[in-house]
């Protein structure tokens, strides 16, 4: 029981930004697939129904395009309507 509160006690003396003591990362290795994402982009996760639809990455990014194409016209129209109204 008290080397549990004593654990307690030591970790919360530890810094916001530092790392706990009982993590151990001196058997750590660089990510292998960093090479593999473009700088500025991001990972998601589709659900499985939505991936289902998409063979790969380029597909989606495809839909999404369209789609963001229609988002804009669809607000500059009613940015315009609310201007003139």
């Amino acid at each position: 029981m008290l080397k549990n509160e004593a654990r307690k006690a030591r970790a919360r003396q530890v810094g916001v930004d530092e790392i706990l003591p009982e993590y151990d990362f001196s058997r750590a290795r660089p990510n292998k697939y960093t090479s593999r994402y473009a700088k500025g982009s991001i990972v998601i996760t589709l659900d499985p129904d939505v991936a289902a639809v998409f063979p790969g990455a380029r597909q989606a990014n495809e839909a999404l395009r369209a789609l963001a194409v229609l988002i804009r016209k669809h607000q500059l129209r009613r940015t315009a309507s609310r201007q003139s109204a």
